[in-house]
Parts: C-alpha cells; sequence; structure tokens
C-alpha cells in the first residue's frame, strides 16, 4: 500500500503546474494535501477512481486539508472535536478497516512566534485526539507538521534554533508524541541520512542550493512497526515549496 502526504500551498495552483500528472505518476493509495488554500466550489478535480474529502478553512485562500483514496472509508471526520480548533481545516481522519488515516496540517508558531502559544495547546489536545483514536486501532498520521525535529532536519540548524518550527518548545512537543508511542517513519529507516528536506524557503535559491526543512512526516502507530517497507521523500517534484513525502506498507 502506497500512502503520499503533500503540503501543496495551493491546489488551485499546483493543477496548473501538472499536478494531475504527478497524482497519476506517484499512484497512491492514499493521497493526502494539506494547505489547500480552496472554498467549497472553486476547483473542479476529477481523479477517477478516487474518494475525495476536503477540509476547508473558512478563512478564503487559507490553509485546509484534503484526501484522495481509491477504498472508501468506513467513516471520515474533520477537525478534533474542538470547536475552538474547527475553523482552520486543518485535519480530516479517514477511518479503514485495521487503522486510521489523518492528515494534518499543523498551525505555524509565526515567525515572531506569536502563535507559539496556542501552538502548544494545539500539540498537546492533537496528541490527545491521536492517542484516543490510538486505543481503538492503529494511527497513520501524515501532513505538514511544521517542525524539523532533530539538528540533521534542517539545512542551518545554530542560527534557526528559536526559529518558528525549530523551538525547542516544538522540537520537545514532537517528542512527547513519539514517546506517546508513535514513530518517524523516515528516521526509523534512514536515522543518520542528511540532506533529505521536504520544504524549501523562497528567499535566496534555497530549493536550488538544498537549504531547506524537513517539516513533513509519516506517523504511525509503534505496533504498524511489522508493515512498515520503506519511506521516501520526492525531492525532485515540484510545483509547490514544500515536495510530497511517501510511506510504503505491507
Amino acid at each position: 500500500m502506497k500512502l503520499i502526504s503533500w503540503n501543496v500551498n495551493g491546489l488551485r495552483a499546483v493543477v496548473k503546474k501538472g499536478f494531475v500528472d504527478i497524482f497519476n505518476e506517484l499512484d497512491a493509495d492514499v493521497f493526502a494535501l494539506q494547505e489547500i488554500k480552496l472554498s467549497e466550489g472553486q476547483l473542479d478535480l476529477e481523479l477517477e477512481g478516487y474518494e475525495m474529502y476536503y477540509n476547508y478553512a473558512q478563512r478564503k485562500g487559507y490553509s485546509g486539508t484534503a484526501i484522495f483514496t481509491r477504498k472508501k472509508p468506513l467513516n471520515v471526520s474533520y477537525g478534533i472535536g474542538m470547536e475552538e480548533h474547527e475553523d482552520e481545516g486543518r485535519v480530516i481522519t479517514a477511518e479503514f478497516e485495521d487503522f486510521y488515516f489523518i492528515t494534518c496540517y499543523t498551525p505555524n508558531s509565526k515567525r515572531k512566534l506569536e502563535r507559539l502559544e496556542y501552538r502548544m495547546v494545539w500539540e498537546d489536545e492533537f496528541r490527545n485526539y491521536l492517542n484516543t483514536l490510538n486505543e481503538k486501532k492503529p494511527v497513520i498520521l501524515c501532513g505538514d507538521l511544521n517542525v524539523a525535529h532533530g539538528e540533521i532536519d534542517l539545512a542551518n540548524p545554530k542560527t534557526n534554533h528559536k526559529s518558528a518550527g525549530f523551538t525547542d518548545e516544538e522540537r520537545n512537543k514532537f517528542t512527547e508524541l513519539l514517546n506517546a508511542g508513535y514513530i518517524d517513519t523516515f528516521r526509523y529507516f534512514y536515522p543518520d541520512k542528511e540532506q533529505e528536506y521536504s520544504w524549501w524557503s523562497h528567499f535566496a535559491k534555497s530549493r536550488e542550493r538544498n537549504i531547506g526543512w524537513r517539516i513533513d512526516y509519516f506517523v504511525v502507530s509503534e505496533r504498524l512497526k511489522d508493515r512498515l517497507v520503506d519511506a521516501k521523500i520526492h525531492q525532485s517534484i515540484m510545483g509547490s515549496d514544500h515536495c510530497p513525502v511517501e510511506l510504503l506498507l505491507k
């Protein structure tokens, strides 16, 4: 089973840059998107053979998530069941027979960390949401989690120590998540692999120089360990400031 996650930074924009061809080439069983920046009715996208689910942000041109899946889920829910977190379209959960599949676009702490306090609340409540699901059946979480966990996960750790996405607070929350019984699948397979990034700033030709961050993940329940086959980062795929990430499962 092939799973793909991609922060497209605007689905309408990436459709104009060959999204459908990329989608068909990747040939995933489940394809998750973040930052679709869509309102309902703004895009007529047809993907033959796929069920399509969207969670739109209330604010136009902002945030939002989607799941496209070949197999129809048993159930689909939107958000994490807490009203204060529901207006930005950040989470979709698709329940399948033997796991929950969740796409998430984690709130960014912003340039001057003005949203870090909210981010900390989100992290705890989102982790509690995952743990509640995990008690019922295993969880596959994917998405732009807006954190580079280790120094290996970004090109310039020293100069970014207090930047959004690499603060001690955000990194510690990711550690808490893993300690709660989850696996960062890319690091499970490639603990020491360097220069593997999934996002690049538009500044100073960062992508050409591979001055990037690994902030897009597949995180799974530890009891799925025996089903893990491989994890990939498709750095050569263009169209967004992020690239797709992949998980292969037995």
